[in-house]
């Protein structure tokens, strides 16, 4: 049951993310406001999780080898092919497939050919699959009041036309965790969930020479490709890009700051690692990193892979790096790069994959 834990901090000088559209109460009625969250100690700017795995998708369509799932409409509902067999994306970010059974929605789909060219499911089946990526929303580490800034179109005779919309500045912290144990394997049991293949799915499981598992109730793709969806996945995150408002609030959304490590269960490692000093700036604790590879060393299948941008938090660079020096048992000089960090996860993954796939 091993997990990938992992942490990222998001640098935003003067953004605006993720938007929340027009606010109740607002003076007029074209303001445009961000996501955020009002606490009694203050408001706390945030990017949804949706938003960031909509970037990372996105991203992930740039890297070499990666499937994405074709995706089908009908009026009121969207769903992909539910095919994780064939797709990444399906495998890794998971599905429901649920196509209406009312006449109207079948004849629709007949005479447009909706699914003309998606995988055949059984009649009045539900197709479902807890994503193997979790994600956290991003939220800012410290209190951050959104700004208030004002605009006018005036690229026209007459009166211009005002708008106004929010940005911030600030630091925006995620965690998510990548369950390596359900990477790959494809269950058919009814239960929600786990209803993965139907009848349709498993017979081109069988034929690819997919091998069973767990007592015959699911289906594993080889070593090789699960562990290749892994680095696709994490080369996904090195290349990630996106956000709203860019045009006006250009935001490089890679990670300044990435912690990264594999460990049997599910208890994330990394929460308490970062919080804000007096100022509203990333603060690293290095006392709970220490604290957390102590408690789970048992647990731990990796080092700890932590990269940190040249130029960001340079005062904290020495204690962090002595901090996951004593933690892997290395003498480092300095901490690498988060791509750096990525790809010394997956030189790790080249030698252990058969343990941390398990």
């Amino acid at each position: 049951m091993s997990h990938l834990s992992g942490l990222l901090l998001v640098d935003c000088p003067a953004s605006a993310l993720n938007n929340a559209g027009a606010e109740t109460g607002a003076r007029t009625d074209n303001v445009v406001a961000v996501k955020k969250i009002r606490t009694k100690a203050g408001i706390f700017p945030y990017v949804s999780a949706q938003a960031f795995r909509y970037w990372l998708r996105e991203a992930l369509k740039g890297v070499e080898g990666w499937s994405p799932s074709p995706t089908f409409r009908e009026e009121k509902i969207a769903y992909t092919d539910a095919n994780p067999i064939a797709y990444a994306e399906d495998d890794i970010f998971g599905y429901m497939r649920a196509p209406s059974t009312k006449t109207e929605a079948i004849a629709s789909r007949e005479e447009k050919g909706t699914l003309k060219s998606a995988t055949p499911i059984e009649e009045k089946t539900t197709l479902t699959r807890s994503s193997v990526l979790k994600m956290s929303t991003l939220v800012s580490i410290a209190a951050s009041e959104p700004v208030d800034d004002f605009g006018v179109m005036a690229r026209h005779e007459g009166n211009p036309v005002p708008h106004e919309h929010e940005f911030y500045r600030t630091t925006l912290m995620g965690l998510f965790s990548v369950d390596l144990r359900m990477l790959g394997r494809f269950y058919h049991v009814n239960r929600t969930g786990y209803k993965h293949l139907d009848s349709v799915r498993k017979e081109l499981a069988a034929k690819q020479g997919l091998k069973p598992h767990d007592n015959d109730r699911a289906f594993e793709l080889p070593l090789d490709v699960r562990r290749e969806r892994l680095k696709q996945l994490l080369q996904g995150l090195s290349q990630i890009a996106g956000g709203a408002k860019l045009a006006l609030h250009y935001t490089d959304v890679s990670p300044r700051l990435l912690m990264l490590a594999v460990s049997k269960g599910g208890n994330h490692l990394f929460g308490t690692a970062v919080g804000a000093d007096g100022k509203g700036l990333p603060k690293l604790n290095t006392a709970a990193l220490k604290q957390v590879a102590e408690v789970y060393k048992d647990s731990l299948l990796s080092k700890f892979h932590i990269g940190l941008v040249e130029g960001y938090v340079d005062d904290q660079r020495t204690s962090l790096a002595e901090a996951v020096g004593q933690i892997n048992g290395d003498k480092v000089n300095t901490v690498p790069h988060p791509v750096q960090a990525i790809n010394q996860l997956l030189a790790e993954l080249d030698q252990k994959s058969r343990e941390w796939l398990a």
